[in-house]
């Protein structure tokens, strides 16, 4: 008996169906798209073909070329989940409802406030297959960034561990970049930026971040991620365990008013070229 494949929609594969038809419809071959969008015919071949999810750039472009409106971007927006682990979407479906997200972060600056040349610079350094597959990881990340600036935003706060500050990229720009976009952020009226001194010592989050949200109907979820795993934690038990380590942590950071004095200071550091 043949296996019965899942007949549950797929926005990228309709999104990569869309792309055959539309060009097949318009009679240009892939070289032509190709010259008129300046993108590579072999990537937008696996666009096509769904081997690729693309980026808004790329959608954008195509839209134009086919006066599609936003057609193509609004379904991007919807297949972009794939770039995702599928461990990972629960906890991203659930951060679109949460009206207060706590977050620690211990090693890197968090993904809501990461820059792009920061996030590039560190996807990169996990060796993604190509170029491209960097470029759909980059704008998946950036766009899950309009939680804090869209209509009615969480209230947000952060934890910083002063680690990932001290790991900084090998361009100082890049770094500069960073740290003026952690200062503007911070003065977002719904964003409170803290950082954890290495003088806290050990705490119960040490090689771990965690992200607490809370939902509209007062219930809590738990997400925690360690080396390359994560988990998702629903059980209210265990995410109170999980929020009493997060409130023990907070009472060890500096207050936001030092914190952003500090990012301020390492600014100047970074700005200053070395006298040796």
């Amino acid at each position: 008996m043949a296996e019965r494949k899942s007949s549950r929609p797929s926005a990228r594969r309709m999104l990569a169906g869309e792309l055959a038809r539309l060009r097949e419809e318009s009679g240009r071959s892939l070289a032509e798209l190709a010259s008129l969008t300046t993108f590579d015919r072999s990537y937008l071949h696996k666009l096509e073909r769904g081997e690729k999810l693309g980026s808004a750039q790329v959608m954008a472009a195509l839209d134009a070329v086919y006066e599609t409106g936003r057609h193509l971007q609004l379904l991007w927006q919807l297949g972009k989940e794939d770039a995702f682990r599928d461990k990972y979407r629960r906890f991203m479906e659930l951060e679109q409802e949460a009206t207060v997200r706590y977050e620690y972060v211990s090693n890197t600056v968090p993904g809501l406030l990461q820059t792009r040349a920061y996030a590039e610079d560190l996807l990169r350094a996990a060796r993604p297959k190509d170029e491209h597959e960097l470029e759909e990881q980059v704008a998946a990340r950036l766009g899950r960034q309009e939680i804090l600036t869209r209509e009615d935003p969480p209230h947000y706060r952060a934890l910083l561990d002063e680690a990932a500050l001290r790991r900084t990229p090998v361009d100082s720009k890049i770094w500069q970049e960073q740290l003026e976009h952690l200062l503007e952020v911070a003065d977002l009226p719904n964003v409170m930026l803290q950082i954890v001194p290495l003088s806290a010592g050990l705490h119960g989050l040490v090689g771990t971040s965690l992200t607490i949200l809370w939902l509209a109907d007062g219930s809590a979820v738990a997400y925690t991620e360690s080396g390359y795993s994560g988990d998702l934690t629903e059980e209210p038990g265990e995410v109170e365990r999980l929020k009493l380590s997060y409130d023990l942590l907070r009472d060890l950071a500096l207050p936001p008013n030092a914190s952003a004095q500090f990012i301020r200071t390492l600014l100047e550091e970074t700005s200053c070229p070395d006298p040796s």
